[in-house]
């Protein structure tokens, strides 16, 4: 595999950064990730980091060097991360949990398949066009797709996420077939918040990835002004010219069958991933519940 690739968090006008994002690759397969740590909630950025932690360990377990089903993978370790959380959270102790939502991709063969979770935005970007992108777990999108109609509700708000005591919901997409030139841009919504999918499809279009992903950035952060939102994107070009080496490049052609190259930092935890026991899961799941409803108790 050949791409180029750039990542870039900034902090805006919030008072921390609870976006976390990164990529990891074998010789055949590439695993690329970003989370969105939730404000309103503690430890987001502890969220965003278990996620990213607990998808890479399980890529890094089973691509050897590929995986051998991408749709089955994406979904069991989207929850593993979930759980993780959660489990985060009853060993805390906290009355609430860290929530976070995700994106993530995996690039393999000549094809990318995708899951999200929440409002982080996956876009495949084709000669200058928007070929898909992610539709946002939010009752404003789902309302715009006819899916749902609401009236006295605010349509901004997530219906899902990472780490909430309930089940997250989730979408899955792909394969699709990559050609070359194609860009896949993963990124919060201190992004698309701030610039619209023209702008960002055009910006993303008229250069390569290390120079669009700082300008598009940079973009964001001047239009939302001192209140802007934490922006971090993460972009790939599918198999450049051979110029790519001067761009951020990646060849994956010597690397070595069982090697792996990674730019998400361990560290949260003693062990990120480890036999997930679903009795202990709901067991947790029912402690924050419970803790939860004595809290209103006594504040009622």
């Amino acid at each position: 595999m050949k791409f180029s690739v750039f990542q870039v968090s900034r902090k805006g006008g919030r008072e921390k950064n609870e976006d976390r994002m990164g990529y990891c690759y074998t010789r055949e397969s590439g695993l690329f990730v970003l989370a969105d740590g939730m404000g309103g909630h503690p430890d987001g950025e502890v969220a965003a980091q278990l996620a990213l932690q607990t998808i890479s360990a399980l890529y890094q377990q089973e691509a050897r060097p590929t995986i051998l089903d991408t749709t089955e993978f994406l979904s069991t370790a989207l929850m593993a991360a979930h759980h993780q959380i959660i489990r985060y959270a009853s060993e805390k102790g906290m009355l609430d949990t860290p929530r976070t939502t995700l994106v993530a991709a995996i690039l393999q063969g000549d094809g990318a398949t995708w899951v999200h979770c929440g409002d982080s935005r996956l876009y495949v970007v084709r000669d200058g066009e928007l070929l898909t992108r992610t539709r946002d777990h939010s009752y404003l999108e789902q309302q715009s797709a006819g899916v749902v109609r609401f009236e006295r509700i605010n349509r901004n708000i997530l219906f899902t996420c990472l780490g909430s005591p309930s089940k997250p919901v989730f979408d899955i997409a792909g394969p699709v077939t990559l050609q070359q030139g194609d860009k896949l841009l993963l990124c919060s919504d201190g992004l698309w918040g701030s610039l619209s999918d023209d702008e960002i499809v055009r910006q993303l279009s008229a250069k390569g990835v290390s120079d669009a992903v700082p300008d598009l950035v940079e973009s964001a952060l001047r239009a939302g002004g001192e209140h802007s939102d934490n922006v971090t994107v993460l972009a790939m070009e599918w198999e450049t010219p051979d110029a790519f080496e001067s761009t951020r490049g990646v060849s994956t052609d010597s690397i070595m069958d069982g090697v792996f190259a990674s730019t998400i930092q361990a560290g949260l935890m003693d062990t990120v991933v480890d036999d997930l026991d679903e009795a202990t899961i709901e067991k947790s799941i029912a402690e924050i519940n419970e803790a939860i409803r004595r809290s209103a108790a006594r504040k009622a």
